[in-house]
């Protein structure tokens, strides 16, 4: 296994397991030298707690982007979450452009919406930044909310196989070479993710479990980087981070009152055992 330097850019949330809380040990287990630029530093994520703080980064990462030039220092991958501003949009596309090695594979998770909504500090002008750094990707990971805000269409809580390869083929059409769509549920109990890999279509079902965690799409996304990275193509990788995203629901339902955040480190096992299978 070859040895591959991965950034990520994304907040770092002091306590709340997600974002890059998340995804530095995720990674990091994967086997990959594992390295951050936090876009904002929060006591806790603002889902459930209130007064926290936050401390907006933007700022400072032109200067650690101009040092880490200076120095030679470059990345196989790339991989984006949470954003949050068009400034900083703008500064990952300098990142693809000024510290991508070559053949660098580039991901973005456009984590702005959920639900049929965005998120309250984005606005339209967000999304048609995150269409253009989607467009710069290699894969994207959106929900099917965060598809339908990229593509201009009507979002649905019912929808057909037609439906899904509509945005499928439109975030494609934004110059996306691979798509994994989350989220996607054609009957009852049931939940999965549709990739678009080189135009080919495949699905991955699974049982979908009551209830939900703060920072599965976090640990999702982390996980899929770090099969993908690790040699899985990706059809494989949205299984294997399906099925531990899994498994970590089911162990934070069985930890009690552990409402804000995902128990993604007592599995980790299982996505090792995944990942050497």
């Amino acid at each position: 296994m070859s040895y591959k330097r991965i950034l990520t850019v994304q907040d770092i949330s002091c306590v709340g397991q997600c974002s890059l809380t998340v995804a530095l040990p995720i990674l990091s287990a994967c086997g990959l030298e594992t390295c951050v630029l936090p876009s904002a530093v929060l006591s806790t994520h603002t889902s459930g707690f209130t007064g926290y703080t936050c401390r907006d980064l933007t700022e400072d990462m032109p200067a650690i982007l101009a040092h880490w030039e200076k120095e030679g220092i470059d990345f196989s991958a790339i991989y984006t979450g949470y954003l949050g501003s068009t400034a900083q949009i703008d500064l990952v596309k300098e990142l693809f452009r000024r510290v991508a090695a070559d053949g660098c594979v580039k991901v973005v998770d456009p984590a702005m919406a959920d639900n049929g909504a965005l998120y309250p500090a984005f606005d339209a002008a967000f999304v048609d930044a995150m269409r253009s750094l989607c467009g710069a990707a290699d894969y994207v990971l959106p929900n099917i909310t965060e598809a339908c805000f990229l593509t201009g269409t009507d979002y649905r809580t019912a929808y057909d196989r037609a439906y899904i390869d509509g945005l499928l083929e439109k975030l494609r059409a934004l110059g996306c070479k691979n798509v994994v769509l989350t989220g996607v549920s054609y009957a009852p109990g049931k939940t999965g993710v549709a990739v678009l890999q080189d135009g080919v279509y495949s699905l991955y079902e699974h049982e979908k479990l009551p209830g939900g965690c703060h920072g599965t799409g976090d640990v999702y996304a982390s996980a899929f980087v770090g099969a993908l990275l690790r040699g899985k193509d990706a059809r494989a990788a949205a299984k294997i981070a399906a099925d531990y995203t899994v498994a970590c629901i089911r162990a934070t339902a069985a930890v009690e009152n552990h409402w804000y955040g995902v128990t993604f480190e007592p599995v980790l096992g299982q996505l090792m055992a995944a990942l050497d299978a």
